[in-house]
């Protein structure tokens, strides 16, 4: 069974169909990429499924569990974390305590403050950041800042970490840095993962399979290597005259 299911999920805004139908599963343990061009429909259906954005139709399965039209902390609760594309962490209190209060209020458990202050000391290590109580988000880069909205999401304790352009803003290396990580987070906690982005080249050396969405519909689901020469993800994101 499918760790995550999502089937026939459409989303509407007034008149606007944002996604249509839009339907594929994650498998435990896999990295999943969702890809498209900007206006596919990445981030809806991503708000969808964390709770952000009631769907219009559809389902949304999670171990075997219909989550469709729970808000985005019952979903967090389920098992499911996620990163923002724009970090907005809490700017008074220092970066460990931002995460801290993650674990504080992310899990569907009572987690005493010395357990919270354990799990973001530990979250901070992974991602390769300081758990000084001093040391405040002031001054934190665009690389910085990914890795502290990852471990805000990781203090969660998630099953389906779900990653929004994990790469935007970042330099070559930065990417780089940003795909290894989430392999390691995928091998050390056995987190599966679905990985929302727009910069296809770093991302398919790192997934396990894609799903490509343009004007709100799947038009291929399968491995990267198959993407990559598919006509129609060609076409999406050259153009028919590049393409050809």
């Amino acid at each position: 069974m499918a760790l995550l299911s999502v089937q026939g999920l459409t989303k509407r805004f007034g008149g606007f169909t944002a996604i249509k139908d839009v339907a594929f599963e994650v498998a435990e343990g896999e990295i999943l990429g969702l890809i498209g061009p900007n206006g596919s429909g990445k981030s809806t259906t991503f708000n969808c499924i964390a709770g952000m954005y009631p769907a219009t139709a559809g389902s949304i399965a999670f171990d075997g569990r219909e989550i469709a039209g729970l808000p985005a902390n019952r979903v967090c609760h389920a098992g499911i974390g996620r990163t923002y594309q724009i970090p907005r962490p809490f700017r008074n209190l220092s970066i460990v305590e931002n995460v801290a209060l993650s674990a504080w209020f992310g899990q569907n458990r009572d987690v005493s403050r010395a357990e919270c202050w354990r799990v973001a000391g530990e979250v901070l290590e992974m991602v390769g950041l300081p758990a000084d109580p001093k040391m405040r988000t002031d001054g934190l880069g665009a690389a910085a800042l990914k890795k502290l909205e990852l471990a805000r999401a990781l203090a969660t304790r998630p099953r389906l970490l779900l990653a929004d352009e994990s790469l935007n803003g970042l330099d070559h290396a930065e990417m780089d840095q940003a795909a290894d990580m989430l392999q390691m987070i995928r091998k050390q906690r056995g987190i599966t993962i679905v990985w929302v982005e727009h910069i296809m080249g770093v991302l398919m050396r790192v997934v396990d399979r894609v799903v490509v969405l343009d004007h709100g519909e799947v038009i291929f689901d399968g491995r990267p290597d198959a993407a990559q020469s598919d006509a129609r993800v060609v076409e999406v994101y050259l153009g028919s005259e590049a393409a050809a």
